[in-house]
């Protein structure tokens, strides 16, 4: 590769993450999930398209899609049963449980996290979204494959809540 195509490389790739920053930022203004997200500077258009939340049932409100937020702003969704907690995916997309293709996950069951710590990694089009852990606890298990696609809102971990 020259030193030309490698400075093209390295700019798209930093007009890239600044787009998905962007992105990120303005997703966490929505009350409820988009339909759909198109964005177009200069000569480049992204668009996303999310699935529509199912209608309120008995008063429950659909919970709204929202980028991943910092551990200061991380909250826990309620548990209804006595069971382990579950990590949800934060996005429609695919899951990945490395940084990398051939890399080790970033958690195997048995591995104790803390609120806030990457898990795994949701792709969509080529936009990739950090999955944190909500609560601190340890995984008791995995419940994707690399490579598998997620709905969002959809159970990635089981996770069992440890002190605070």
């Amino acid at each position: 590769m020259s030193a030309l195509e490698d400075d093209s490389a390295s700019s798209t790739s930093a007009a890239l993450n600044l787009v998905r920053d962007n992105v990120l930022e303005l997703l966490k203004g929505f009350d409820s999930p988009p339909k759909r997200l198109r964005i177009q500077a200069g000569g480049v258009t992204l668009e996303a398209e999310w699935p529509q939340s199912p209608p309120a049932v008995n008063g429950a409100v659909p919970q709204p899609v929202a980028a991943p937020a910092g551990p200061a702003e991380a909250t826990a969704p309620a548990r209804s049963d006595d069971g382990p907690h579950e990590v949800r995916a934060p996005s429609v997309g695919t899951f990945y449980s490395a940084p990398k293709p051939g890399a080790e996950p970033f958690v195997k069951a048995g591995d104790v996290v803390v609120k806030g710590a990457q898990i795994a990694i949701v792709e969509v089009m080529k936009l990739m979204i950090p999955v944190e852990a909500d609560v601190t606890g340890k995984v008791a298990r995995t419940l994707k494959s690399d490579g598998d696609p997620v709905e969002y809102d959809e159970p990635l971990f089981h996770i069992v809540p440890q002190g605070t």
